[in-house]
């Protein structure tokens, strides 16, 4: 669908949507460039502030993704005025305003539609180095890959809306998906990597797909050390999955080599979509200790998932 619109001719532009980057980068100065990105959607939770917070989250890592540094934010919101009361506004606008003052970010106001479902994000801007941009696309041969959040919210939060999970038992999903993505992007503006995106809506597969297209490489990634929340492989095999998930492996299948040993399951959930997932790095393999040492010092939980390889696509190995 964005096949028909043209790259801005401007120098200034770092990073477009060319290689479906995380968000988009402007210099301005020498020393400085923007970092700019949007994201808004409908709840996946039922309590209003921990959906403004989890939105509020998810929009500001891309930001971190990029190795840059959220600065301020515009509150995108959608909701009926005539059917839900007021008080469920504001604690959306309240979970998202509490989740920017933790990340240090200035909330400078925003813009708020009618419409029959409510919606809610930010417009975020940060700042970077223009020499310091980490894109999805930098990926080299042999670099680790290193995941710093389980993945499985997806189907989650979809058992929680049929009712068969309840809040008590998607309480670490929803810590999950709360969870700024901030120390891990300090980490990564402090050593640099080849290559970062963060897990949201292609699911882990869709984005390490990217990150392969990008740098003309394959993957190689490894199901038992992949993180997975807690209860998520069953609900899967129960069917409690999202169509967006769904939608993700089947766009995926020519890209992807499943090990035999791999059920419909564990591919739903590699292909889960994900809201405020964790980063997804790429780094340079004689460093990949120093990466985790790094994020364990900040109180981040990382696994090494794979690597990437020369050649194409994607092979999962059980």
């Amino acid at each position: 669908m964005l096949g028909s619109l043209t790259r801005s001719a401007d120098a200034r532009l770092l990073v477009g949507f060319e290689t479906n980057d995380d968000a988009g980068v402007f210099q301005l100065t020498p020393e400085i460039a923007l970092v700019q990105t949007v994201d808004f959607f409908t709840p996946m939770v039922d309590d209003p502030y921990a959906f403004g917070a989890i939105a509020a989250a998810n929009a500001l890592s891309d930001v971190y993704a990029m190795g840059g540094t959220p600065i301020t934010a515009l509150n995108v919101l959608a909701f009926p005025t005539k059917t839900m009361p007021g008080d469920v506004l504001a604690a959306i606008l309240r979970g998202g305003a509490d989740k920017a003052a933790e990340a240090g970010v200035t909330i400078l106001g925003g813009h708020t539609v009618e419409d029959d479902v409510p919606k809610y994000g930010m417009a975020v801007t940060g700042t970077v180095h223009p020499a310091r941009v980490v894109t999805n696309a930098g990926g080299k041969p042999g670099d680790r890959l290193i995941l710093t959040k389980p993945i499985g919210v997806g189907i989650v939060t979809t058992a929680l809306k049929h009712g068969v999970w309840t809040e008590e038992q998607a309480a670490p999903a929803i810590a999950c998906m709360s969870q700024l993505n901030k120390a891990a992007g300090e980490v990564l503006i402090k050593k640099g990597a080849h290559a970062c995106t963060d897990v949201t809506g292609f699911g882990l597969l869709g984005h390490l797909h990217e990150m392969c297209k990008g740098a003309g490489l394959g993957a190689e990634l490894s199901w038992p050390a992949v993180p997975v929340l807690a209860g998520v492989l069953d609900l899967a095999r129960a069917d409690e999955v999202p169509g967006g998930s769904e939608r993700n492996l089947a766009f995926l299948a020519p890209h992807v080599t499943f090990a035999p040993a791999l059920g419909e399951a564990e591919k739903l959930v590699l292909a889960d979509a994900q809201t405020s997932g964790g980063l997804l790095l790429a780094v340079p393999a004689d460093d990949a200790e120093g990466w985790h040492r790094a994020l364990r010092s900040e109180g981040v939980e990382a696994w090494e998932i794979g690597r990437l390889v020369a050649g194409s696509g994607i092979r999962v190995t059980a």
